[in-house]
C-alpha cells in the first residue's frame, strides 16, 4: 500500500448532504479518546451531523462535543431484549436521517452490518488490530464501502486475511496534537516515572520488564514505575512484585479507569511484549514527549529503532535492562530521541489530515453505494 496515498491532504468534493452515525465501544472511548474527539470536532465544524453509538456506561460525554447526539445502546441491557435494543437504535437513526454508519470497534462489526441493511445506507469498518484476533470478522461485501486502518502492518495483514476486500482498505492515521514541550527528564528534581503499557493476562509476559527494572533499582537509579492494564493476572502481578521487592517504587492502574494525566507524568513509557492492535496509548506518550522502549514486532509502525524508540526482545531480559539503562544512563541522548519522537508525531498524525481523509471517506462511500 502506498502510504503517500493514503494520507494526503485531499479536499474532499463537497459534503454537506453527510450525516453520519458513529459507532463506539468503551475501549475505544477509554484509549482513542484525544483523536475520537477531534474527529467529532472537526465533523461539526464541516458541518457535517453526527450521531454516537456508544454502551451505557461509559464515560462518552467527556469526549463527545456539544452539539453531537449520543444514543446509549442497549437501551435496555438484559439479554433476551436484543431484538427490541436495536429496534430501538434503528427508529432513532432513521429519525436522525444518518446517510453513513462508521463502526470504530471491531466488535461491533454484526451491528454496523445490519444497521447498514436496515437503514438501506453504506457502512465504513475501522479495524486497528492484527486479523488473528479476528478470524470471523463479519463483513459485508455489499455495503461495506471501506476498511479504515491505522497501520501499514494491520493493512497488509488485512489485505493478505481478506483479499477480497483489498481494493477497499484505506489508512488513516489518528490524529492527535504534539505538544511543544518534552516531559522526559524535564525535571531533575523529580524522581523519574516509568510506564508499563500491556494486558497482563498472565505474569509470566512481564517477567523479563519486572527483572530488568529490578536491576536497574539494585544499580542505584531512582523511579517509580505504573504497570497499566493488569487484568486477569492482577493478584500474580502484586505478588510477583512484593517478591522482587518492588512494592515501594510500583503500583497497578486498570486501563479503562486511566487517567490521562498519568501519562503525562511518564519519562519512560514502555511496551513489554509485541503487540498485535495499534496502540494510541503509544501515540499519546510520543505526542507528550515520553522516551519510548518498546518490544519488536507485531503492529510496530510507531517503533522506528532510534528514531521514535529504542526497541528490545520482549523474551530476553538481558536485552530489555540494556535498552533501559541506556535511556537512563544517557539522558540527553534520550530526550533528543523524545523529541524526535514528537516531530514523527507531528509530521504523520495530523489531525486535519485525519479529518480530511475521513470526510473524503464518507462522501466516496456514499456515491459507491449509490452506483
Amino acid at each position: 500500500m502506498d502510504e503517500n496515498q493514503t494520507n494526503t491532504d485531499i479536499e474532499p468534493p463537497g459534503h454537506p448532504a453527510l450525516r453520519a452515525a458513529i459507532v463506539v465501544s468503551r475501549q475505544i472511548v477509554a484509549d482513542y479518546a484525544m483523536p475520537l474527539r477531534h474527529l467529532l470536532t472537526g465533523l461539526a465544524d464541516e458541518s457535517v451531523p453526527v450521531t454516537v453509538v456508544c454502551p451505557p456506561g461509559c464515560d462518552a460525554a467527556a469526549v463527545v462535543p456539544p452539539g453531537v447526539q449520543l444514543i446509549c445502546y442497549p437501551a435496555v441491557n438484559l439479554p433476551l431484549m436484543k431484538y427490541h435494543n436495536r429496534s430501538v437504535l434503528f427508529e432513532q437513526l432513521q429519525t436522525a436521517q444518518v446517510n453513513i454508519i462508521h463502526c470504530l470497534c471491531e466488535n461491533g462489526a454484526a451491528l454496523a452490518k445490519w444497521l447498514s441493511k436496515q437503514l438501506a445506507i453504506p457502512y465504513v469498518l475501522s479495524v486497528d488490530s492484527q486479523p488473528t484476533r479476528w478470524p470471523r470478522l463479519s463483513i459485508s461485501s455489499r455495503r461495506c464501502a471501506r476498511i479504515i486502518v491505522p497501520a501499514k502492518t494491520i493493512a497488509e495483514a488485512f489485505a493478505k486475511a481478506h483479499p477480497r476486500f483489498a481494493a477497499r482498505i484505506e489508512q488513516i492515521n489518528p490524529g492527535i496534537f504534539a505538544d511543544d514541550a518534552t516531559v522526559c527528564f524535564d525535571n531533575p528534581a523529580r524522581i523519574s516515572g516509568i510506564i508499563v503499557a500491556h494486558k497482563f493476562q498472565n505474569v509470566s509476559s512481564l517477567e523479563p520488564v519486572l527483572g530488568a527494572l529490578r536491576h536497574l533499582a539494585v544499580d542505584g537509579r531512582e523511579f517509580v514505575v505504573v504497570l497499566l492494564g493488569a487484568g486477569a493476572a492482577e493478584k500474580q502481578v502484586w505478588k510477583r512484585l512484593s517478591d522482587l521487592g518492588m512494592l515501594q517504587m510500583a503500583t497497578i492502574v486498570p486501563r479503562a479507569d486511566m487517567p490521562h494525566s498519568v501519562i503525562k507524568a511518564a519519562d519512560v513509557f514502555i511496551l513489554p511484549r509485541r503487540q498485535d492492535v495499534f496502540n494510541p496509548l503509544l501515540l499519546e506518550a510520543m505526542s507528550i514527549g515520553s522516551a519510548v522502549a518498546g518490544c519488536r514486532g507485531g503492529v510496530d509502525d510507531l517503533l522506528i529503532d532510534g528514531r521514535t524508540a529504542v526497541t528490545f526482545d520482549g523474551d530476553d531480559e538481558l536485552s530489555v535492562y540494556n535498552c533501559l539503562r541506556g535511556l537512563f544512563d544517557k539522558k540527553e541522548q534520550t530526550r533528543q530521541l523524545a523529541k524526535s519522537a514528537q516531530q514523527y508525531v507531528r509530521e504523520n498524525y495530523k489531525v486535519s489530515r485525519m479529518i480530511t481523509a475521513t470526510l473524503r471517506v464518507y462522501t466516496d462511500a456514499v456515491e459507491w453505494f449509490r452506483r
